[in-house]
C-alpha cells in the first residue's frame, strides 16, 4: 500500500510540474505581444487581418489616435498599404488608410481629421469611406462615376471608371 502511494504521489508531483512549466512557457511567449508598437495600434482596429497596416509611420498612427480620441470611437480601418492602384497613392508608400468609424457621421470623422496634428489628404467617399494620409495638405469628394471635386485646385477633375 505504501508503495501505491509513493507512486501515485511521485506521478502528482510529476504532473504539476509539467503544467506549471506549461504556464510559465506560455507568459514567455505573451510578453513580445507587450510592446509599444502594439500600445499604439490599439488606437484603431483593422477590418480584416488581410489589411496592411504594420508599417503605417507614427505620424499616421498619431492622426488615428487623434481621430478616436476626438470621436470618442476607434477607427475602422478597411484599406492600408496596398501595391496596386494610383501610381502617386500614399497607399502605395504606407502612408495613408481608409477608414470609417461606426456610429459617427462622416462630417464628424472629417472635422476630427481636419484638426488632427500632422494630416495631410482627407478624401470622402459615398459609401461612407474616409481617407486620411500624411502626405501634401489637400481635399476632396469622389462619387464612382462622376467627378472628383478638390478644394485645394477649386476645379472639377473628370475621373475616368476602370
Amino acid at each position: 500500500m505504501r508503495n501505491a502511494c509513493s507512486i501515485l504521489l511521485a506521478g502528482l508531483f510529476t504532473l504539476s510540474s509539467l503544467v506549471m512549466g506549461e504556464a510559465q512557457a506560455g507568459e514567455h511567449t505573451k510578453a513580445p505581444l507587450r510592446t509599444p508598437k502594439a500600445r499604439v495600434t490599439l488606437a484603431y482596429a483593422t477590418q480584416t487581418p488581410r489589411v496592411r497596416h504594420s508599417c503605417f509611420p507614427g505620424k499616421l498612427q498619431a492622426v488615428l489616435a487623434y481621430i478616436s480620441a476626438k470621436t470618442g470611437r476607434r477607427p475602422l480601418v478597411t484599406s492600408g498599404h496596398r501595391t496596386g492602384g494610383r501610381r502617386g497613392s500614399y497607399h502605395r508608400k504606407c502612408m495613408a488608410a481608409d477608414i470609417r468609424v461606426p456610429g459617427v457621421s462622416v462630417s464628424k470623422i472629417v472635422a476630427a481629421a481636419m484638426a488632427a496634428p500632422g494630416i495631410g489628404g482627407i478624401g470622402t467617399y459615398c459609401n461612407g469611406l474616409v481617407h486620411v494620409d500624411v502626405g501634401p495638405s489637400r481635399r476632396w469628394n469622389y462619387c464612382g462615376g462622376g467627378r472628383a471635386r478638390s478644394k485645394k485646385q477649386k476645379t472639377t477633375t473628370t475621373v475616368a471608371m476602370r
